[in-house]
């Protein structure tokens, strides 16, 4: 009984304790949790953060980091951004594509079209990272469904039932935000930058957020449509990742409710198909005989 109550005690301890409690160099601080418009089997994304996602998404990392699988066409699909075609057109032509080879056999440029995919910023593996300190930047497609955190003891239970898959993006949101100063104690190698979030917190990707860094202001207008800070540019650009990751997102949901819908649906009448055939029997088997 006794053990059973240090046991608890120490559980209770460490479910209370604050994540973003002061760590020495080196451990591990687990992102919190992040409220997504996406979230949950009814989840749908926001078109306008998604706009904004992408715009930091281009002014921020697209200088480093590719989306190898989305197209141009893609901004422009139902379920994501939804940009109009005009944009996205026009977004398209202000990229050089590498296309050929013509008739004579030679490569050349021309202006980006609807179908053609986001361009790399390197035109390999090698330059990327010859022009990153010896590490290519990473494509940016499919991160928010390639990164993740465990959550440990009791929360991996909970998560079955809250259906909370939502690792990945609150893994991205809280490593955009968690550039602090180093320990006092702790030495960093020129290039290397600490991250409060970061597996060892030390990371070669520098900081790119700062609060007032991109402008929100439409034009013609003298207001913000959203805060302009680190943390909101964080949670943008996170969902927007999140899109990329997963473009047809709420078409799933939708179907997945469908389905669950018809499985009701076909449960009860096979219920009372049931009932009807086999109430006819008796309690020995026989077929029962109405008058």
């Amino acid at each position: 009984m006794k053990k059973t109550l240090i046991l608890a005690g120490a559980l209770i301890a460490a479910l209370a304790m604050p994540s973003g409690a002061a760590l020495a160099a080196g451990d591990y601080v687990k992102p919190p949790r992040h409220s997504w418009s996406f979230s949950g089997p009814f989840g749908t994304f926001d078109r306008e953060q998604l706009q904004r996602g992408f715009l930091v998404f281009r002014q921020a990392c697209a200088s480093c980091h590719g989306l190898e699988y989305v197209s141009f066409r893609n901004l422009a699909e139902p379920g994501g951004p939804e940009f109009t075609p005009g944009q996205v057109e026009a977004l398209a032509a202000d990229f050089r594509i590498q296309d050929g080879p013509d008739s004579s056999g030679e490569m050349f440029e021309r202006p980006g079209e609807i179908a053609d995919r986001w361009p790399n910023p390197f035109r390999n593996k090698q330059e990327a990272a010859a022009a990153n300190a010896g590490k290519a930047p990473p494509d940016l497609s499919v991160m928010a469904k390639a990164r993740t955190f465990e959550r440990g003891f009791p929360w991996f239970i909970t998560d079955m039932f809250t259906q909370y898959t939502e690792n990945g993006v609150d893994y991205i949101n809280a490593f955009l935000q968690g550039y602090v100063d180093p320990p006092e104690d702790l030495d960093i190698l020129a290039g290397n930058h600490f991250n409060l979030y970061y597996p060892g917190q030390i990371v070669a990707m520098p900081n790119v957020l700062f609060d007032g860094a991109i402008s929100y202001t439409p034009e013609g207008s003298d207001r913000p449509v959203a805060p302009e800070t680190v943390a909101q540019y964080a949670e943008d650009v996170t969902a927007f990742l999140m899109w990329t990751a997963e473009p047809h997102l709420e078409q799933r949901k939708r179907i997945g409710f469908q389905v669950m819908l018809f499985l009701l649906v076909f449960a009860g009448l096979l219920y009372f198909t049931k009932k009807k055939i086999w109430g006819r029997l008796g309690e020995d088997g026989a077929p029962e005989y109405r008058a």
